[in-house]
């Protein structure tokens, strides 16, 4: 595999368009789909007669401003409360699953975020089970999108969820476990082997113990305080009788430039480009170190950047198996329901994202991981249901999503261009590329009734010319890249 290369210039200073830099509908796209899950036409509209900062610090402020889902009933229930558990809880987390992929479409970039912090903060529904312990991880993982660091850290560690995934509940001053020790440091803080020892985790463990008592099942994980060890511990040369307040305290304060470090790095290669600008990274831990690890300046200087808008950022990352259904449905503007957003759950299911269901403690790997000749061809397959689907239901809405990129042509090249551009981050490379999707939108219709412009979208092949036109467009390489 050909090696990903960052060649991406500019600073973090705000972008400002220019001629050779224009703000137009390809950077508008790229910030919704980086920032979100695409745009349907009329954001795009809106979003040109706004300059770059200020959409960004909409959309932020947006996200900020927006509560946590509805709570469910189910969302405190413990065992006593269930007739049949393992039924109701699995209908409970279906109807959940689905409540946050209709989220993701109406709240795009808090749930973008929701979403990356679940895969940073990973716990698995399998190991916890328990409806009531997913809603209140999912509740932090909205509450803290966008909120400081540090106090999501804390609150993480003691959720039930993470307390049972990682083992806390088995860490007693009895018999020590190590696991959530040492993710706080490898994967949720420092990095793998940046700041920490053996010994500090051995050290960290030792603080970390008393939340032992997991009843009643599904209900609080409660502290036991004769199960905390109170010995004095040394963890990062300090020493005291420290408990779980404590270690966030020496965390955040002995080591607060490795974990600011660590989380800008993880943020920059998932919004950003694959592979690292260390420079831009360092800009951006300095912000947040001088904001005391607040998530918000992050991603406003981020998002605001000259180098986020730069032509190599574009099209660098490959989509989840989320972003590649969900992107569709709000770029094509597709009515949708619960139906149709079930069906979203299960494709991604069957392309390796199992939402509150990652593949290990590290997560998803992402980017390139999620394309092998299997999945390539899921993808595909997945596309042309939803694309058979809207086109057996709506199929008016194909002709209407041409005629409104287009400005109505009946020029099947320039209808054919329009949606290329619309639904591809960088369009097609080659004038050949769009005479391919020109012949394959032209379908069968005798060419005298385009040389003579008789044919307009709203000849009675027209929808079926869109479908066939899409089904091409889904299978090119660079449909599967933000």
């Amino acid at each position: 595999m050909l090696p990903t290369v960052n060649c991406a210039t500019g600073t973090l200073a705000p972008y400002v368009p220019s001629g050779d830099v224009p703000w137009n509908r390809q950077r508008i796209m790229h910030l919704y789909r980086r920032m979100g899950f695409g745009a349907t036409p009329a954001q795009i509209e809106a979003a040109l007669q706004m300059n770059p900062s200020e959409l960004v610090d909409a959309i932020i402020d947006e996200a900020i401003a927006l509560p946590p889902s509805p709570e469910p009933e189910w969302a405190y229930w413990i065992i006593d409360d269930y007739q049949n558990f393992n039924e109701q809880s699995q209908e409970q987390y279906v109807s959940w699953l689905v409540r946050w992929l209709n989220d993701m479409l109406a709240n795009g970039f808090r749930e973008r975020l929701a979403l990356f912090w679940h895969n940073h903060f990973v716990t698995k529904l399998e190991t916890y089970l328990c409806p009531s312990h997913l809603y209140q991880y999912h509740k932090l993982l909205q509450q803290h999108a966008l909120g400081n660091f540090r106090q999501f850290t804390y609150d993480i560690g003691k959720t039930p969820a993470m307390l049972i995934f990682l083992n806390g509940v088995q860490n007693t001053v009895l018999e020590p476990n190590e696991n959530y020790a040492r993710e706080l440091y490898e994967l949720f803080t420092l990095g793998q082997d940046n700041g920490y020892t053996q010994q500090d985790i051995v050290e960290t463990a030792r603080a970390l113990t008393g939340w032992n008592d997991p009843l009643p099942y599904c209900g609080p994980v409660n502290y036991v305080t004769f199960l905390h060890d109170n010995g004095q511990k040394t963890i990062f040369g300090q020493t005291g009788n420290w408990g779980y307040d404590e270690v966030h305290e020496i965390l955040f304060t002995q080591r607060a430039e490795q974990v600011a470090a660590h989380i800008c790095t993880k943020i920059y290669r998932h919004f950003v480009h694959p592979e690292v600008d260390a420079e831009i990274v360092a800009g951006l831990a300095q912000t947040f170190l001088d904001n005391n690890f607040e998530l918000a300046p992050v991603f406003r200087q981020l998002f605001r950047s000259e180098h986020f808008f730069d032509p190599y950022v574009i099209s660098t990352q490959v989509k989840s198996p989320v972003e590649h259904f969900l992107g569709f449905i709000k770029e094509a503007g597709i009515p949708y329901n619960d139906d149709l957003i079930t069906i979203v759950g299960y494709l991604s299911y069957d392309l390796g994202q199992q939402l509150f269901s990652p593949v290990d403690v590290a997560g998803w790997p992402g980017n390139r991981s999620w394309i092998d000749s299997s999945s390539l061809v899921g993808r595909w397959q997945g596309m042309d249901y939803m694309i058979f689907l809207l086109y057996q239901n709506a199929p008016n809405l194909l002709v209407q999503l041409a005629k409104n990129l287009s400005g109505n042509s009946n020029d099947p090249a320039e209808v054919t261009q329009a949606l290329a551009d619309h639904f591809l981050p960088n369009g097609l490379d080659t004038a050949e590329a769009y005479e391919r999707a020109t012949l394959v939108f032209q379908w069968e219709v005798p060419q005298n009734y385009y040389d003579t412009g008789q044919w307009n979208l709203d000849w009675e092949t027209a929808p079926i010319q869109a479908v066939f036109l899409l089904q091409h467009i889904a299978r090119l390489p660079e449909f599967q890249l933000a």
